[in-house]
């Protein structure tokens, strides 16, 4: 079966290789036309346009950054959306309120479509590696359906219910994450401005059970200064605002990811977003800065 694959960005470009590579007839398209060009040496069809994805693929994965790219790649609330998602099956991977995914839901299958979300746990390295967890939620023929296409890029998969319910479980793990990444780049920064030697605390950590595979993937980038991309902190943010939003909504507390929210935001404002989230140090940098100045 052709299955269709829009967006190619930091996550979508490996994703998308990693599904080439398995051997699935793949057509994709992304705005920035030159990101497809690793896909076409893969063997992947590279398409015109959107709906040249949607004529050829019954199944259509969307890897893109928000509700509003994903509303204009389907051409939400105009006549092009029924005739895309008529008789297919879109499936949603990136990260959208829980509320903008089943509305998306109900929109696609009301226009005779079927849908099923299917976010993805994991930075751009364990995407290249094949090594994403992925969640899945939507009618149980839908998501039988999605599966295969889904496995080349995961480790492991997971049934969550029904819409929303992968996506709420994204929010979840995802606040673990923020929060966990965060108090790493905090305890590095007390044990730099403390005088430590940074190489052996981050080995006394290793060596002990808070390790995990984020702290070794996230302390060579503390260590060394380099915050190249794998997840970027203006995603995070967003990302950040999401869970906020849905503990919000349902009355839930999030004292910890309120205060890295401030710091992700400071992270951002001082021109860090497109770096890796791990920059979020220059900002608790910047606090231990203006105690100094107002000590």
């Amino acid at each position: 079966m052709d299955v269709g694959f829009i967006g190619l960005g930091v996550m979508g470009q490996p994703m998308a290789l990693r599904l080439a590579r398995s051997g699935a007839e793949l057509i994709v398209w992304n705005r920035t036309a030159a990101r497809c060009a690793p896909l076409r040496d893969a063997g992947a069809r590279v398409a015109a346009d959107v709906d040249e994805v949607f004529e050829k693929a019954p199944v259509v994965i969307l890897m893109l950054a928000n509700s509003a790219a994903i509303d204009a790649a389907l051409g939400r609330d105009t006549p092009a959306f029924g005739a895309r998602v008529a008789g297919h099956t879109v499936v949603h991977m990136g990260t959208t309120s829980p509320e903008y995914s089943r509305g998306l839901g109900a929109a696609v299958r009301a226009a005779g479509g079927r849908y099923v979300e299917a976010p993805v746990s994991g930075s751009r390295a364990p995407a290249e590696a094949g090594q994403l967890v992925g969640m899945l939620a939507g009618a149980e023929r839908d998501v039988a359906e999605v599966r295969p296409f889904v496995g080349p890029m995961c480790r492991e998969t997971f049934r969550c219910g029904q819409v929303p319910g992968a996506l709420l479980m994204k929010l979840a793990v995802n606040l673990f994450l923020i929060t966990t990444v965060t108090g790493f780049a905090e305890s590095f920064h007390f044990a730099e401005r403390q005088g430590l030697d940074t190489k052996l605390f981050l080995d006394v950590l290793d060596a002990g059970p808070m390790a995990s595979g984020v702290s070794r993937m996230k302390a060579p980038k503390l260590l060394s200064g380099d915050f190249g991309v794998q997840a970027a902190a203006l995603d995070v943010l967003l990302n950040n605002r999401l869970v906020a939003d849905a503990a919000r909504a349902s009355g839930v507390a999030s004292p910890l990811l309120d205060v890295c929210h401030a710091l992700f935001a400071d992270t951002v404002a001082l021109g860090h977003g497109d770096q890796d989230m791990v920059a979020v140090l220059r900002a608790i940098e910047a606090r231990t800065d203006a105690l100094g100045a107002t000590g």
